[in-house]
């Protein structure tokens, strides 16, 4: 048989280069696009078959792979629809005329919606092959046809066609493998295994069945026999209907998918048709991955195009308050690059991504409503995400109208978790804010001095217990027209009658110690902003509260753990005009506001203030020696 040597097009032999080299940043990928364009080439005959009778065959549709390590070569082949040697010509050796693209135009140009399953639209797969191999031998036959041809190059610029013998349509790809990929280094393509591996985690989905053959023995000193083996899964189960499938079915399927070691909490399963067609599979996880609020947590869901695999973790449908969110999407819309590694943003990624979001809003509603207990689960382990979520919204009212409801807090009533919506429901009728305190538990807000007048009143407060809390607040500002008002600002007030009595009764009190309170900040120094008389405490004798628009002691934490010292608190020290202390405290003043007695009172009030709100002192061993001689005089 004659050889015909061909160059091929100026263009191919850039793009040729470009996929050894840039295209495509992962090895492994060319087996999932040989397998994807034997997929299409399946089709495509199974499409024509359906008006050319003399196309249908008796024998099942299959891809079989076969790599050899004896000869350095990996073998795919199909029994679809083969090539004519002009068609080789123009799709092989002619750049951007890829066939399934031009078979996909006329098929749509007919109005055949059985072609919007072919997933090789991008027309440079084939050429992917040459990141692994040295040498690409390509045997088709066209289906209908009796004749076959041989394409073989080795992609440095020219490629030879010859006729040849080829016993049944379809095409045969043999690559011979480069040394590197021969198991001598970090790839070894030759092992069966390694193969399968690959099959399973990029085309087990594929439709048709992929085939290899396995060495088996029963004893180990016995000869081995060969055995085929199907080794796809080749129904996606996201596919299947939401009506024939059970619970057990998805936790089967995402222990197995995404290693999960117990059932997710929660299940998604969304179909959508119209100008956006996608499958979405997503669950919320029984437990939080340990580094899930850290820069190194890949969040993203896996990413399919009609069943092929894509990429693992597409961040590109959630919001990060989301992150949490594990399962995966599949669709035919979804614009990729030209080697399908990236996910290029555009209105389609938008659509579904709202779309899921929506959905999953709309279900934890639900769940909140209806499974009380299985919502509180989920916010055990994701609540953080949530108020994240609330913080991160600011400049995004619908985010920040769907995620508020959803919020739950300890109170200091009851042991129970509470909606913003519960708590504001049992306020009484003269209360106009939502009353909020920060400290480390609940346990140490209830220690706040400032807390014995609010269960005396029998008054709620929402415990802010993360760090979060307080930041998700202040985005919100306020909840069904009630403003948050944390108890340890400056502008704390109760609003019934009696507290604003008592309150004109110490401002009165306050007119005629104006030189006190003066002497004390002196003497206490730029520490405090303030120092004034209280109306707020019962038993307690000093307290710490901070301006009404700084950042509050908890922020200024937060903030200097982020290595940012520039969020101060503006603190302000209230005493307590009807405590011993404050009587202790004007005799030492009336003695002089220089001596060392005066002073030092000052200084251990401020500091057993900062004590109170978890913030330790500048100078510990200062304030236990000034306890010290207190307690020994």
């Amino acid at each position: 048989m004659s050889v015909e040597k061909l160059q091929f097009q100026a263009e191919t032999k850039r793009l040729l280069d470009l996929v050894v080299n840039s295209i495509y940043t992962n090895k492994e990928i060319f087996l999932r696009e040989l397998i994807s364009n034997a997929s299409d080439a399946l089709d495509k005959l199974r499409i024509e078959a359906l008006t050319n009778a003399d196309l249908a065959g008796d024998t099942e549709s299959e891809i079989f792979i076969v790599p050899d390590a004896a000869t350095k070569t990996i073998t795919i082949s199909d029994n679809g629809i083969g090539m004519s040697r002009d068609e080789v010509i123009n799709n092989i050796g002619t750049i951007a005329k890829s066939g399934t693209k031009d078979f996909l135009d006329k098929i749509r140009e007919a109005g055949n919606a059985a072609a919007q399953e072919l997933i090789g639209q991008f027309g440079v797969g084939f050429y992917s092959a040459f990141i692994v191999a040295d040498k690409v031998e390509l045997l088709t036959r066209r289906a209908g046809t009796d004749s076959a041809v041989k394409w073989t190059s080795d992609g440095a610029g020219e490629y030879e066609l010859e006729d040849c013998a080829k016993d049944s349509a379809g095409t045969t790809i043999i690559l011979h493998l480069k040394p590197e990929f021969c198991g001598d280094d970090e790839y070894d393509f030759t092992d069966v295994y390694e193969i399968e591996r690959l099959v399973k985690k990029y085309s087990d989905f594929v439709r048709y069945p992929i085939k290899m053959s396995f060495e088996v023995k029963d004893k180990p000193d016995d000869e081995p026999t060969i055995e085929i083996r199907t080794v796809n899964s080749m129904k996606p189960l996201w596919t299947r209907s939401k009506s024939e499938l059970k619970r057990e079915d998805y936790d089967e399927f995402f222990k197995q998918q995404l290693h999960e070691w117990e059932a997710p909490i929660e299940i998604f399963h969304v179909k959508a048709e119209g100008t956006v067609e996608y499958t979405a599979l997503l669950c919320i996880p029984k437990h939080a991955a340990q580094n899930l609020y850290y820069s190194d947590y890949e969040a993203g869901l896996q990413l399919y195009s009609r069943h092929v695999f894509i990429m693992d973790k597409c961040k590109d449908f959630l919001p990060d308050w989301l992150r949490f969110m594990k399962g995966l999407v599949d669709s035919p819309d979804l614009p990729l690059n030209i080697s399908r590694e990236v996910l290029q943003q555009s209105r389609e990624v938008k659509v579904i991504g709202k779309a899921l979001e929506k959905n999953i809003l709309k279900q934890l509603g639900k769940l909140l409503k209806d499974e009380r207990d299985k919502y509180e689960e989920f916010w055990r382990e994701f609540g953080k995400s949530i108020k994240l979520g609330v913080y991160n919204s600011v400049f995004d009212a619908k985010a920040k109208d769907a995620l508020k409801d959803l919020l739950l807090f300890q109170t200091s009533k009851e042991g129970k978790l509470a909606t913003l919506a519960e708590y504001v429901e049992r306020m009484p009728e003269f209360q106009k804010k939502i009353y909020v305190a920060v400290g480390k538990d609940k346990a140490a807000i209830e220690q706040l001095p400032q807390m014995e007048l609010l269960r005396e009143r029998g008054l709620e407060v929402i415990c802010l217990t993360d760090p979060v809390d307080e930041f998700a607040l202040e985005a919100l500002h306020s909840y069904a027209d009630k403003e948050f008002q944390s108890i340890t600002r400056e502008n704390f007030e109760l609003d019934d009658a009696e507290s604003q009595k008592v309150k004109a009764e110490v401002e009165e009190i306050a007119k005629t110690r104006e030189d006190l309170l003066k002497d004390v900040k002196e003497a206490i120094g730029e520490a405090v902003h303030e120092v004034r008389l209280t109306s707020r405490l019962k038993s307690g004798a000093v307290c710490l509260v901070t301006g009404a628009n700084s950042p509050s002691l908890s922020m200024e934490k937060t903030f200097a753990a982020m290595n940012n010292p520039y969020f101060k608190a503006t603190q302000i020290l209230e005493l307590n005009p009807n405590h011993a202390v404050f009587k202790k405290l004007e005799g030492l003043h009336a003695q002089g506001k220089d001596t060392p007695a005066f002073k030092d009172l000052c200084t251990t009030l401020y500091a057993l203030a900062l004590l109170i709100e978890g913030v330790m002192p500048n100078n510990p061993a200062d304030l236990a020696n000034k306890i010290t001689d207190l307690l020994t005089k």
